[in-house]
């Protein structure tokens, strides 16, 4: 029986990755008059490979693998003020309130009584706190990690500190590479929900072997859980 229900938040329980897609196309305005926009694209996503052993997830890093990016295809010409209004781009994704999909409170709300709900995200620190702070859906989870990399090695950490069996948890989330097969692997139960847009890096082939509910809306997972009982 499934004890401990996990869920991803950015994408499962918030929209972020359409901030960057925002973000990305006034950094392709930007340097247009220099290259096209596929490999102002290119540049920059190996960029930011390149800087994720420095700088980990999230905006900030995004933001200086931009600066960078910049001045690699200017070739040191972009003056102050591009790099102004790089950071100014950051600064914005920063400021920008979070938006909780379309029934997650309400789905939250309703598997409160029944599950213990836990958080695990990725990225920087302040940054998800914050977010998780303002999305106003802090009070539904009794545990909050936020890790660095979300793989098998971060999962079994999580689940050996709280005592949890991998038998009694489930992970919800919109990336195949992060939420779902790390979670298989240790033996638990993954739930796929997918986001319409998914960052490059999060890009993976499912495999054939390692089947896996995929919902279409978080307004499904109640169903989906009933029946998980109803078979156990």
């Amino acid at each position: 029986m499934i004890r401990t229900l996990a869920f991803d938040a950015d994408d499962t329980l918030w929209h972020n990755e359409t901030h960057y897609a925002e973000t990305q196309e006034a950094f392709r305005s930007l340097l247009r008059q220099y290259h096209d926009d596929a490999w102002i694209d290119e540049r920059l996503h190996a960029t930011e490979m390149r800087n994720l052993s420095h700088y980990g997830y999230g905006i900030k890093g995004f933001t200086l693998s931009m600066i960078e990016t910049a001045l690699e295809l200017t070739e040191d010409r972009l003056d102050g003020a591009g790099i102004r209004r790089v950071v100014e781009l950051g600064k914005a994704m920063l400021a920008k309130p979070v938006e909780p999909l379309p029934g997650v409170a309400e789905v939250l709300q309703k598997l409160a009584g029944a599950y213990d709900l836990m958080l695990i995200t990725k990225g920087d620190l302040f940054d998800q706190e914050t977010k998780l702070v303002k999305s106003g859906l802090g009070g539904h989870f009794s545990k909050v990690e936020i890790v660095s990399e979300k793989d098998e090695a971060a999962y079994a950490a999580i689940l050996e500190r709280h005592g949890i069996a991998p038998s009694a948890f489930a992970m919800v989330g919109n990336s195949v590479k992060s939420d779902i097969l790390p979670v298989l692997a240790l033996g638990a139960r993954a739930v796929h929900i997918p986001y319409h847009l998914t960052w490059a890096h999060e890009v993976v082939a499912a495999p054939v072997d390692s089947p896996f509910p995929v919902l279409e809306s978080i307004r499904d997972l109640p169903d989906w859980l009933a029946a998980q009982s109803a078979q156990g």
